[in-house]
């Protein structure tokens, strides 16, 4: 009898975090977009900007691809043409 098998711990990825964090970041930008901001002052609306773009920073970071512009992909198949 293995002395492990009664002793299961429940396994959490970090990716279902991210999408949690990531769901709830987007509901906060669907809050703010369907305020009514007529009757905010200058210095509320300034701080709401500034939230936005601390989200969108926070998404960039959070976010873990490769980006290429389309002129790299241009010079990566150039390359790969004149290599192979």
């Amino acid at each position: 009898m293995p002395a492990f098998a009664g002793n299961e711990t429940p396994v959490t990825t970090e990716k279902t975090n991210n999408d949690a964090h990531a769901q709830q970041l987007v509901n906060r930008l669907k809050e703010i977009r369907d305020m009514d901001k007529s009757d905010l002052t200058s210095s509320e609306r300034r701080a709401l900007r500034k939230e936005v773009k601390e989200m969108k920073k926070e998404v960039k970071r959070d976010s873990k691809g490769i980006y290429l512009s389309v002129g790299a992909i241009i010079i990566i198949i150039l390359l790969l043409i004149l290599l192979l």
